[in-house]
């Protein structure tokens, strides 16, 4: 799932405000610092699921090359490559 800079901004703006108005967090530091912070934090994980992509789209390429002649389903393949190499790194989706 592809997100602008905007709408992680929104969505970091949505968590803070949420967790601010059930008196779950109380900000020791500016709130504009730590909105940078939480939108610098949303954008490390989408980059990060996003080379995992990258890595399970390179293993799909790889498995299609050597797997010739046979009916390759990329489709299906994708989520569960994506799946397991998610598990092994730890990345939760």
């Amino acid at each position: 799932m592809k997100m602008t800079d905007k709408q992680m901004k929104r969505m970091a703006v949505a968590i803070l405000n949420g967790l601010k108005n059930q008196k779950v967090i109380e900000f020791k530091e500016k709130e504009e610092t730590v909105l940078e912070r939480a939108t610098a934090i949303i954008r490390a994980d989408y980059e990060r699921e996003a080379q995992l992509d990258r890595e399970v789209n390179a293993m799909m390429d790889q498995l299609e090359r050597q797997n010739t002649g046979e009916t390759f389903q990329r489709f299906k393949m994708f989520p569960m490559l994506k799946k397991r190499l998610a598990k092994e790194k730890k990345i939760i989706l």
